[in-house]
């Protein structure tokens, strides 16, 4: 009877384990992070906003009471952002018998300079160069001049137009200010715009200007500049679609304008915490877990969103208050395995990744620790939508010798299908720690029609795929933490970022901080035997010149990129510590 005791007994205890563990992940749970993160009240969770500051005290707060340790200021990791740009006093524009108003006939553009210019207006047609296609300097010089150009190109119905790659602002100042431009005006014809209106203010997301003033003015100014040669913007934009020949001409009339803008910087934070481990030197490994929490705000134009012009909350219940759910519910259940995860583990609550991958990349770059600890990074982002088909897109598959071989381990018996994507590099804040050489996961059920709209509410999250998906990534991390040897990291993709438009057929092999305030473009990686990496351009190494001419952008690198073939040698100027490099780059 004492022994029957005895195996009852055991099987009771083996039995609250397994439901134990069943309890682990619970959907209301996650649905109740969510409920919060994604509310009204937090208003989209936009950088530096009431609702930023409430949805990283909520996550602080959960860290704390799972017992984590909180790291750098009570857990909080702080740096600043710019979010945005305004006007300030002094913007002003004359010509002959009319003084502008701003917000009314003209508008700074977010990347203008703030400078002050006068000098003759020529009609640049569309301000296009595209070397042995189109050039609508061929016939003028610009030298001190302001550029009158039509916004968009001459062929605006065709959305696979090899116009398409140099008809953006941005890439219509880089080519005015190559040719010693004074300036930039910006008209809209009625083929882009029927009513008279001037562009909306927004912030592009880098934080470095155009080297040169860039205004938008109204057609009926636009009008007026050229009312002496005896043209009307309408016909001339009509004129250029029909013929698809350049067309310029001196205006014969005299611009000055000065623009006064400023950033708007604010302060945001990363959300940081730690399990230690509990192996003797192991546990100086370290396994990061991570996902952002920041969203959209309300939204509007420049603002990232599928809707700009819907001005509304924009709740981002999947992306990323699911991934942040997981987080939290990942904090509570890891602490319960603390004497057998033999590394740390590290959950990191990214801020200003829609701003441009921010939050990741000052963490990567300002840790309190060498960065080869860490021995591989695991991210959430936007895992609450798993489909009908249950598929679970897996990023980064291909960043280590071992990975395969791990997830196929944990694959079977689970509610869900695995695509496996061995690419490391990625639109997610996964990137900042593939470029260091880390091997990443990046866990996601994908897109959707809600996404970055205000249609991404908690009532169409899918709790019980989340519940799925957490109990996967639990088992996969106590792998990682408790296997004997660390993952080997293997190249996987083109360590180069995609999607800079059609027509850019020549790579150097980098990525690029696109968000980067520096003057310059920053270097965030290289590809393994890639053009850079043979020449000697290697990570936090700042491009500044190609060619003779400068690079302050990722807009002015792109356009150095497109007067570029293969088999060409360029000469590219870094910035090292502070000194500068000339290197030969071989295409």
């Amino acid at each position: 009877m004492h022994r029957y005791k005895i195996l009852l007994t055991g099987f009771f205890l083996v039995n609250l384990m397994l439901q134990a563990q069943e309890n682990l992940f619970l959907p209301e749970r996650s649905l109740q992070h969510i409920m919060y993160l994604s509310s009204e009240d937090l208003g989209g969770r936009y950088p530096g906003t009431t609702g930023d500051k409430l949805a990283a005290s909520y996550i602080r707060d959960r860290f704390a009471v799972s017992g984590l340790t909180l790291l750098y200021e009570n857990g909080y990791q702080s740096f600043d952002v710019v979010t945005g740009v305004e006007l300030r006093d002094g913007n002003s524009f004359y010509t002959r018998n009319f003084e502008a108003v701003v917000e009314e006939d003209f508008v700074p553009l977010s990347f203008s300079s703030n400078t002050s210019a006068t000098g003759p207006v020529v009609f640049a047609g569309y301000g296009i160069v595209m070397p042995g296609q189109w050039d609508d300097y061929a016939d003028v010089d610009v030298t001190g001049k302001w550029v009158l150009a039509l916004v968009g190109d001459p062929e605006p119905d065709n959305p696979q137009s090899d116009f398409i790659p140099h008809s953006t602002d941005r890439m219509k100042a880089v080519s005015a200010r190559d040719r010693r431009a004074a300036g930039l005006l910006l008209v809209k014809g009625p083929a882009i715009e029927a009513d008279d209106k001037l562009m909306p203010a927004y912030y592009d997301k880098t934080a470095s200007d155009a080297g040169i003033p860039v205004l938008n003015i109204t057609r009926r100014l636009a009008n007026h500049l050229i009312s002496g040669r005896g043209f009307r913007i309408e016909d001339l934009e009509k004129e250029l679609q029909t013929s698809m020949q350049p067309f310029s001409f001196d205006a014969f009339t005299e611009v000055s304008a000065e623009v006064s803008l400023a950033y708007t910087t604010v302060s945001t934070q990363n959300i940081v915490a730690k399990i230690q481990g509990s192996h003797p030197s192991l546990k100086e490994e370290i396994i990061v877990i991570g996902a952002h929490y920041d969203h959209l705000g309300k939204g509007g134009t420049g603002s990232g969103s599928r809707m700009p012009d819907t001005v509304a909350v924009h709740y981002g219940a999947d992306d990323n208050a699911s991934g942040i759910a997981a987080l939290l519910e990942l904090a509570a259940a890891l602490p319960l395995e603390r004497f057998n995860l033999q590394r740390s583990i590290i959950f990191v609550a990214f801020g200003a990744e829609e701003m441009g991958l921010v939050g990741s990349k000052y963490f990567v770059d300002n840790l309190p620790f060498a960065a080869n600890q860490i021995k591989t990074m695991i991210n959430l982002d936007m895992i609450g939508r798993l489909k009908d088909e249950a598929v679970l897109t897996i990023g980064g598959t291909g960043t280590a010798l071992e990975m395969d071989e791990i997830l196929s381990a944990h694959e079977p018996g689970r509610i869900f299908s695995i695509s496996r994507q061995p690419d490391g590099y990625g639109p997610s804040d996964h990137a900042a720690f593939y470029t260091s050489s880390i091997p990443v996961l990046f866990f996601t059920t994908g897109p959707h029609p809600d996404y970055h709209t205000p249609l991404d509410i908690w009532e169409k999250i899918n709790s019980q795929g989340m519940v799925a998906i957490q109990e996967f990534v639990f088992d996969i991390v106590k792998d990682l933490a408790i296997r004997n040897d660390a993952l080997t990291f293997t190249e996987s993709g083109t360590m180069a970022r995609r999607g800079h438009g059609r027509g850019y057929k020549i790579a150097l092999g980098i990525i690029p901080d696109v968000a980067s305030a520096r003057n310059g473009l920053g270097v965030d990686g290289v590809r393994q035997d890639g053009p850079a990496a043979r020449a000697g351009i290697t990570r936090g190494d700042v491009i500044v010149g190609m060619n003779g001419m400068p690079v302050s952008n990722i807009y002015e690198y792109m356009a150095r990129i497109n007067t570029l073939s293969a088999g060409d040698t360029v000469i590219v100027e870094v910035m090292r510590n502070g000194k500068k490099e000339v290197l030969l780059v071989q295409l």
